[in-house]
Formats: C-alpha cells, sequence, structure tokens
C-alpha cells in the first residue's frame, strides 16, 4: 500500500481497500498496476452516468475559464447556481421551488433539520432505526444505529426512532414535533424498503400534527430508482427535500429544497440564519446542470428499472436470500457475513468492485452506472455469479454454519 497514503491520510477503518486509482473512465476505474475494474457500486451511488461524462467535462471546462469561487454562498448572483435551482424547480412539485445548495449530503441534512425547527418553532424531531443521514452532529443524531451514535454522545435532544415500515407507530408523531426524517429506501440499512402505503400514511400523519416531512434522497435521488426522485414511486410530495450524491455528476454538491414560505425563515430573526462558505460551487453547478439534462436527454432514469429487470433476471443463487430495493439501487443478501465477505474479496480479485452497506454484514450493494453497457453489466452479473459458485463449494457445510 501506498507509504504516504498510509503516513498522512486520516483512516475511516483498519482495513482500507487501499486501491490506487490511475484514472476511470464510464463503468471503469484503472488502477495503477494495469487492472481494470468493473465499478458496480458507483462510487456510492455518485457515478451516476459512470465515470468523466463528456458532457459533465464540457460543463467544468467551460466554467473553469469563467470563475470560481467569488463569495459565500447567497451574496451574489452566479448564473450557475440560478440555471440549476431553476432546472431542480422544474422538474420537481410546485411546492418544492426553493434550492439551498450545500457541499455534502449530511451537509443537506444538516441544513433541513435546522429549517424544520426554526420555521415550526418546534424543538423534537422523529427518525427510523436503521437509518442513516450522515455523520455530523445532527445527521448522525437521526441516523439510527447506536452503534455509530454512542461514542459521540451527547447528541442532539429531543429526538425519537421509530421503526421503519411499522404503521401503528406513527401515531406517536403529534405536535410537538418539528418534522420526521426518512430515506424512500434504506441505503445503508440494506436497501430496505417499507410496507405499500406505508409513505402515504407517513404524510398524512406528519401533515395532521403540522409537522415537516424531510426526504433524504441522498442516494436514491436522479434517477437511481427508475424515477427522478423516489417519491414519485409513492405518490406523496415532502415538505423538505435533500439531495446529494449523483446530483454532482462526480463534483461534490448537496441540496435541500423546500417552499419559498417554508425557507425564508432562514431569511430572518436573525438574519443568516443558515450559511454556507463553498455551498452551490460555480463548478460543481454546472457539473449538475450536465448531469441533470443527460439524465432527461439519454432516457437514463427510465434506464434504471431495465438494469433491476437485468439483475433480477441473471442474479439467481442459492446462497442469495433476497435481492432487495428498486432500479438501480440494489442489496443482494447472503447467507451470513463470511459468504459476503469472500463474494466481495473474489468478485474484487475477478475485477469487479462490490461493497457493503453500512448497517449489514450480509447485505452487497449492486449499484451500477444507469449507463453501464449491456455486455458490461451482463459481464460483472456473471462473474458474480460464478464466484458465488466457487464460494459455494469451497467449504458447503462452513457456509451454512459460519
Amino acid at each position: 500500500m501506498n507509504a504516504d497514503f498510509v503516513r498522512h491520510l486520516a483512516w475511516t477503518s483498519d482495513h482500507p481497500l487501499g486501491l490506487e486509482i490511475e484514472r476511470a473512465e464510464g463503468p471503469f476505474l484503472v488502477l495503477t498496476d494495469g487492472r481494470k475494474l468493473i465499478d458496480f457500486i458507483s462510487g456510492i451511488a455518485v457515478s451516476s452516468l459512470g465515470h468523466r461524462h463528456p458532457s459533465v467535462l464540457r460543463a467544468i471546462r467551460d466554467q473553469l475559464d469563467r470563475h470560481l469561487h467569488v463569495m459565500v454562498y447567497g451574496e451574489f448572483i452566479q448564473a450557475p447556481q440560478v440555471r440549476l435551482a431553476k432546472q431542480l424547480a422544474s422538474v420537481l412539485p410546485s411546492t418544492l421551488d426553493s434550492v439551498y445548495f450545500t457541499m455534502s449530503g449530511t451537509e443537506a441534512n444538516e441544513g433541513a433539520l435546522k429549517l424544520a425547527k426554526k420555521y415550526t418553532g418546534r424543538g423534537r424531531m422523529v427518525a427510523f432505526e436503521q437509518s442513516f443521514h450522515g455523520d455530523t452532529h445532527g445527521s448522525l443524531s437521526v441516523t439510527g444505529r447506536r452503534v455509530y451514535q454512542d461514542p459521540f454522545r451527547p447528541l442532539l435532544p429531543g429526538v425519537t426512532f421509530l421503526p421503519f415500515g411499522d404503521f401503528e407507530a406513527l401515531e406517536h408523531i403529534d405536535d410537538t414535533f418539528a418534522c420526521a426524517i426518512a430515506e424512500p429506501i434504506q441505503g445503508e440499512g440494506g436497501m430496505r424498503l417499507p410496507p405499500r402505503g406505508w409513505f402515504r400514511a407517513l404524510r398524512a400523519r406528519c401533515t395532521a400534527a403540522g409537522a415537516l416531512l424531510v426526504l433524504d434522497e441522498i442516494q436514491t435521488g436522479f434517477g437511481r430508482t427508475g424515477r427522478l426522485f423516489a417519491f414519485e414511486h409513492e405518490g406523496i410530495v415532502p415538505d423538505i427535500l435533500t439531495l446529494a450524491k449523483a446530483m454532482g455528476g462526480g463534483m461534490p454538491l448537496g441540496a435541500f429544497v423546500a417552499s419559498t414560505e417554508v425557507m425564508q425563515s432562514l431569511r430572518r430573526d436573525p438574519p443568516l440564519s443558515h450559511v454556507t462558505t463553498f455551498g452551490g460551487h460555480p463548478v460543481s453547478c454546472v457539473a449538475a446542470s450536465a448531469t441533470l439534462q443527460v439524465l432527461q436527454d439519454e432516457g437514463l432514469v427510465e434506464r434504471a428499472l431495465w438494469v433491476e429487470q437485468r439483475v433480477r433476471t441473471k442474479l439467481k443463487h442459492t446462497l442469495i436470500t433476497d435481492l432487495r430495493g428498486r432500479g438501480a439501487m440494489l442489496g443482494m443478501d447472503l447467507i451470513n457475513t463470511r459468504v459476503a465477505n469472500q463474494v466481495v474479496e473474489h468478485c474484487l480479485q475477478r475485477r469487479v468492485l462490490l461493497g457493503w452497506t453500512l448497517h449489514s454484514g450480509t447485505v452487497i450493494r449492486i449499484a451500477p452506472p444507469l449507463n453501464i453497457p449491456e455486455d458490461t453489466l451482463d459481464d460483472a452479473l456473471e462473474i458474480i455469479t460464478e464466484v458465488l459458485d466457487v464460494v459455494q463449494a469451497m467449504d458447503a457445510y462452513g457456509l451454512r454454519n459460519g
């Protein structure tokens, strides 16, 4: 492993993958040792257009000749920000017409939580077990896994966790809550979807209690599930929508979106209730504008459903207990952690990059670029199936009891 990486870069675990990237192109990552990997996780649902899409690169290069950062967010009129905000408003319901740009998903959720408290004047929040909303203090406070929360307590007070998908539990939401925050699909929770109708019940309960519904579409947004935004599958509209990951086409960008009425509460009492230096960086905004246009022009939102059908048709094995998710946001649940680890390791040796979901040791993420070529997708699925056969043959008894 690179000595400077080992010595100077802060690690997030004791066992990083340590792959050294030379370049990336389309659905491929090329390593410094010459290996060419099929990227089957898209940088964790970021590279929905693959790597270095020509339209995104052209937009970035053009903006580099104009200007980079010029002022903290919200003070100057910058065409890339205005254009992107208008684009987003044009594809969202009319009540989601005001966009606040951030640099990341956890920042988007931080802003959304502050906005809900500021607008409602209430302090309590509802979140859901097995959720993941980010690692900053506020976002971590509404992330439903104690193992990640406990080292950093005390976190934000007044957060109530309810079981995801439980209809009866929604009765706990009353007029003391500022908001409920939920993911349409719990990505890090193992690609978990709630029962049909649960989100409509959550929407109705929030409305009745005067609490805002915050939908975290940081992983599900921008076509990943077969709709531009996953809430469209549910027939509901959130009060606040949070976005990031695929939004920037590979550049760092996030946003929280609400109605003008709700958003204007950040303008006063006091002014500048929420500020950011680099949110909505112009280079990131032009990359996002190009990305959204490509998604629409190339029919990639609909193609996510084709990817799902292809994966479900070809990826069948006795070691797979479930294949959850929607569109090109799927989770392959294997019989135990040992199997999952071996499958990821052997697939990497065969040049297919897979990865786990954060809260589950048995669920392997399948999230290829939406425009992955058919033959590349099929090659990857064939390799995964062959690896499953190999792992099963290695120790059939041990796998069932490991």
